[in-house]
C-alpha cells in the first residue's frame, strides 16, 4: 500500500461516505475507525471491495488499556473491561485484513506508576494473544500523556521488552514522535507497524495537527527514515 487516510480526518463523515470520498480522490487504503463502522460488517466489506480500497491501520472503539483523559473518549474505567473489548474489536477488525490494529497504554492517571505500568504489561499479554488468534499484526502507539505513558519509540520497545512481546510492533506517528531523530526511528523499522504523518503546527497557540509539510521538514524526514 502507497498510501492511505486515516478515518479522524474526517471525523464527521461515516464509513460509508469515506470510502466513497478515499476511493475518489485516488488514496490506495483507508485507515478504519471502528466507531465509524456500521453493525452490518458484510455491508461494511462490500463497501471496501467495490471501492478497491485496502486497509491499512485500524483504531479499536476501545483503543487503550488503561482510561484515556480525552473528552468524549473515556470509555469503561476498568482495565479488564477495556481488555476485552480490544480483545473482540480486534477479531472483528480482523475480517478487513487490516495491515495492522493499534493500541495505546491509556494515561496514569490517578494510579500509582507501576501498579498502572503492571496493568498494561499484563494486558497487553492478552491483546497480544488475541491478535495472534486473529492473524492480525498489533502495533503499540508512543503518544502524549492524556492517552499513553510511553512517549518515545524506544520507551515502546522497553514495554514490550518488559512483556516478552517481540512479535508486537510499534505504531509511529509523526505529530506524536517529532522530537525523535530520524536515525531514531530507522533503528526500529524492523518494528513499525505502521505510519501517521501529520505535523506539529509552528502557530504559537495551536495544539491541532497540521498537513505535511505545514510544520517544516520533519514528517518529511522520518518517512524517509
Amino acid at each position: 500500500m502507497k498510501l492511505s487516510l486515516s478515518e479522524i480526518s474526517t471525523v464527521n463523515a461515516s464509513f460509508a461516505e469515506d470510502v466513497f470520498a478515499y476511493a475518489s480522490a485516488g488514496f490506495d487504503g483507508i485507515g478504519i475507525w471502528e466507531m465509524k463502522l456500521s453493525a452490518d460488517d458484510g455491508s461494511n466489506l462490500t463497501l471496501l471491495r467495490k471501492a478497491g480500497l485496502a486497509v491499512a491501520n485500524c483504531v479499536p472503539t476501545v483503543p487503550s488499556i488503561l482510561p484515556l483523559q480525552l473528552s468524549g473518549m473515556e470509555g469503561p474505567p476498568d482495565p479488564k473491561e477495556r481488555v476485552a473489548a480490544l480483545r473482540e474489536s480486534i477479531h472483528r477488525l480482523a475480517a478487513f485484513e487490516p495491515e495492522s490494529v493499534l493500541c495505546l497504554t491509556g494515561a496514569i492517571g490517578d494510579l500509582d506508576p507501576t501498579e498502572a505500568r503492571e496493568l498494561v504489561v499484563q494486558g497487553l499479554r492478552e491483546v497480544a494473544a488475541a491478535a495472534r488468534e486473529a492473524g492480525v499484526r498489533l502495533g503499540v502507539e508512543p503518544a502524549g500523556a492524556s492517552v499513553s505513558f510511553v512517549a518515545t519509540a524506544a520507551e515502546t520497545l522497553e514495554l514490550l521488552d518488559e512483556a516478552e512481546l517481540d512479535d508486537v510492533g510499534v505504531m509511529a506517528d509523526t505529530y506524536h514522535l517529532w522530537d525523535e531523530t530520524p536515525e531514531a526511528l530507522a533503528a526500529i523499522v524492523g518494528r513499525v507497524t505502521g505510519l501517521h504523518v501529520a505535523d506539529v503546527p509552528r502557530e504559537p497557540g495551536r495544539d491541532d495537527r497540521g498537513l505535511p509539510g505545514e510544520g517544516g521538514a520533519r514528517s518529511a524526514e522520518h518517512v524517509k527514515a
